[in-house]
């Protein structure tokens, strides 16, 4: 049996969907996030030394972390050749690329702009407020807000190109890319602004593998 390590209100949400897409039986040990800081409990670094979510162990012992490994692994041992494109194909190359860009280039700004938030609103000395508040709302109309906004720009271009990120099949890569769409429109401006990117994130919503994991999984706030 799979289990996988799954934290409330994270990456690991796209494991359980993966999963739910393919059909493969799995268990669930759950864990909840500090409400104070956020962050994970210490008892996962007893799974895997950095403690965070998803990690996954398989049947023969073997611990998998971070999601784009796990969903290659994941779909090189159990997937039958489903929600991969064939190999050499055009549309094999989009899949790798948005497999690793979700992680590499979509989600750095929208983290820099959850802890940049919480500098500006976060409890802090009074002297210190308005300094601490001048640089975070300076460093989020400089630097993160255009980020922001040249990437989700660049995705509604893309989807311009085919329904899927990586062509007209539902892939895994529209898998790894849920958790960036979806906080983005959480809370990095994503609106009705952008046709595409939302008529994308209502196919992905319907789809019932989607629901089941949310099932399974428990509320995720991105997918809310």
């Amino acid at each position: 049996m799979i289990t996988v390590h799954h934290l409330n209100n994270s990456r690991s949400q796209r494991v359980l969907w993966l999963l739910e897409e393919l059909g493969l039986p799995y268990e669930i040990v759950g864990y909840q996030r500090d409400p104070a800081t956020m962050l994970a409990p210490a008892a996962l670094k007893a799974v895997h030394p950095l403690g965070k979510s998803p990690v996954v162990v398989l049947d023969d012992g073997t611990v998998l972390a971070e999601s784009g490994a796990i969903i290659e692994t994941l779909l090189e041992r159990f997937g039958n050749g489903r929600l991969v494109p064939a190999e050499g194909s055009p549309e094999r190359l989009r899949w790798r690329y948005w497999m690793h860009y979700a992680e590499g280039s979509a989600m750095p700004p929208l983290l820099l702009k959850l802890v940049f938030d919480r500098v500006e609103k976060g409890p802090m000395p009074f002297f210190v407020r308005p300094i601490a508040r001048g640089i975070a709302g300076k460093v989020r109309s400089a630097l993160i807000e255009p980020q922001l906004k040249t990437h989700l720009d660049y995705m509604e271009s893309e989807l311009g190109r085919s329904t899927w990120f990586a062509g007209e099949q539902f892939s895994a890569a529209d898998i790894q890319m849920s958790f960036p769409v979806e906080a983005a429109r959480a809370r990095a401006g994503l609106d009705s602004s952008r046709p595409r990117l939302m008529a994308w994130l209502e196919r992905i919503h319907a789809r019932p593998a989607y629901r089941r994991a949310l099932e399974r999984g428990g509320p995720s706030a991105p997918a809310a």
